[in-house]
């Protein structure tokens, strides 16, 4: 069975950091391509930042600058950190699997989300 437990949410004050993580089991993890999602109340989903199996990263216009996606392998983890944020940062912010090792957008798996709030 597949699972994934984000963590690391809060709230925080524009310009400030956050760190996330998201822990996943039941899938072979080095092999899989990761991805952050955000999804904010009466907004689409949205991919924030994917991490391919041997490390290539992607982001969205939004996340270039701020975000940083990282994994760590050994301990099933993919990280985003979080700098600069904004109030249009604020959204539960999830975690996914690719069904390839590459990042074919086609994903398997789901977090329940972890929240974050950033406020002026």
């Amino acid at each position: 069975q597949v699972h994934l437990v984000e963590s690391g949410g809060g709230s925080v004050q524009t310009g400030g950091s956050l760190n996330l993580s998201c822990v996943v089991s039941g899938v072979a993890f080095r092999y899989t391509c990761m991805t952050w999602f955000r999804q904010a109340p009466g907004k689409e989903r949205e991919e924030v930042a994917s991490i391919s199996s041997d490390e290539r990263t992607m982001y969205a216009d939004s996340a270039k600058g701020r975000f940083t996606i990282s994994r760590d392998n050994a301990k099933n983890t993919v990280y985003l950190q979080m700098n600069s944020l904004k109030s249009d940062d604020s959204a539960t912010y999830l975690c996914a699997t690719d069904l390839y090792n590459w990042c074919s957008k086609t994903w398997g798996h789901w977090g329940q989300g972890t929240q974050v709030t950033v406020s002026s």
